[in-house]
């Protein structure tokens, strides 16, 4: 069965980073897009980073030009660099396949609280 399990949320001020990672299993990972989502208070969630199968990556409005995502293959991960946090990017980040493909399970997400 599906299992993702993210971790490295934290509290930061604001300018800080944080690196995010999530553990796959249960489904031929190498085979799918990876996506990074968050969930802010008071709003639906949203996708900030996909990256493809070989690698290739795409990150969002929100978080262009400050997050970077990745993945390793053969350790089943994908990770989310964020740098230059705000406010504003406080939210449950999760990770789980792309929009077109993620399922019902999701994992327990990781909290990045930005202080001001």
């Amino acid at each position: 069965q599906v299992q993702l399990v993210e971790s490295g949320g934290g509290l930061v001020h604001t300018g800080g980073s944080l690196t995010l990672s999530c553990e796959a299993s249960g489904f031929a990972f190498s085979d799918y897009t990876m996506a990074w989502y968050r969930t802010a208070p008071g709003k639906e969630r949203e996708v900030v980073a996909l990256v493809d199968p070989s690698g290739a990556t795409r990150v969002t409005t929100t978080g262009k030009g400050r997050f970077t995502i990745s993945r390793d293959n053969g350790r089943l991960m994908i990770f989310l660099q964020m740098d230059d946090l705000k406010p504003e990017d406080t939210a449950y980040y999760y990770c789980n396949k792309d929009p077109n493909n993620y399922g019902t399970k999701w994992g327990q997400g990781t909290l990045v609280t930005v202080s001001s």
